[in-house]
């Protein structure tokens, strides 16, 4: 008879929207004990606990002997880049770190593991090689780059600099600079390219020659398991290993659907579209070739590493 598994105690801050379901939903699954922070309540089948993501509260008490907590509040990016909009971006991701900087510190049993959510927009964009942890160059002074790539890389920056000056010395910190995680749930990533293909929209963005770096739900989640059950500091790449050209990305994605062909969009169509839907185009032209250069060195081995058998398995759980 095998020995019961320790049960666990999971927090995420911020996590009602759709990366945080996905985790605390496996977690609940695995028979955790899950708590999620979040602004206004819902009906799950785990603990939500009100806050603010700004001052202490009886919120703190659920850190308290927590094996981990991941963090993952910050307004959405899918939006225009206005001035209220930029001003609550920031504020939600760089408050919401210091206040939990500060609860952790002052904690009498303080969380074992702190991973705090970041993003692989923070590296340039990269035609010509992939951006690792060790060699991958910070984005911000390209030339060229329009201003809205600049915003993106500046709250990175703020957000991982809020993490990494709050004061734990009782608890390992990684940052976690996530590509995009492809789902097959409603209202994600996936679920809208999905609905261009299903368009006839299909086609490449722009040039096309701009890297998309992904990474399934299921390996999300295992990397995730990863870092809890290995002694890793600092930021870490969570992407597939095999980021590939949009054109390139968006044909396998039409395939797999059964279309095949898909109506390409000039950047000029794209601006257009994006003022439209109330979003920005950096969300598709910027180019992130971004690879898990520390996972796997670490002896990570990735369930789907290929985007056509990624795309498939997704296809699949949709259908």
């Amino acid at each position: 008879m095998s020995p019961r598994k320790r049960r666990r105690k999971i927090v995420l801050a911020g996590g009602t929207g759709q990366i945080g379901t996905i985790l605390a939903r496996h977690f609940h699954a695995q028979g955790d004990e899950v708590t999620v922070l979040g602004r206004h309540p819902v009906a799950v089948p785990w603990r939500v606990v009100i806050w603010d993501g700004r001052a202490l509260g009886n919120w703190t008490e659920a850190l308290e002997g927590s094996d981990v907590l991941i963090n993952l509040a910050g307004r959405s990016v899918n939006c225009r880049y206005t001035k209220k909009n930029r001003r609550e971006i920031i504020d939600s991701r760089v408050e919401s770190t210091r206040i939990l900087g500060v609860a952790v510190s002052q904690g009498s049993r303080p969380p074992s593991l702190w991973i705090n959510a970041s993003t692989a927009t923070i590296y340039r964009h990269a035609l010509d090689r992939p951006m690792d942890e060790a060699t991958g160059e910070l984005g911000g002074n390209e030339p060229d780059a329009p201003d809205t790539w600049k915003f993106s890389i500046d709250v990175a920056r703020r957000w991982e600099a809020a993490f990494f000056e709050a004061s734990t010395p009782r608890t390992r910190k990684v940052a976690l600079r996530s590509a995009m995680v492809m789902s097959p749930d409603r209202g994600g990533v996936f679920d809208s390219l999905l609905l261009l293909v299903r368009m006839g929209l299909g086609g490449r963005a722009g040039h096309g020659d701009q890297f998309v770096s992904w990474i399934h739900e299921q390996d999300f989640i295992r990397a995730i398991e990863f870092l809890m059950l290995h002694d890793m500091e600092g930021c870490v790449n969570v992407s597939a290993p095999r980021p590939l050209s949009n054109a390139e990305f968006m044909r396998i994605l039409r395939e797999g659907y059964g279309i095949r062909a898909g109506l390409p969009a000039t950047n000029g169509m794209l601006e257009l579209g994006a003022f439209f839907m109330r979003t920005e185009t950096e969300l598709i032209l910027k180019s992130r070739r971004v690879v898990p250069g520390r996972l796997s060195d670490a002896g990570f081995a990735f369930l789907f590493p290929e985007w056509h058998t990624a795309a498939q398995d997704l296809m699949k759980s949709r259908r």
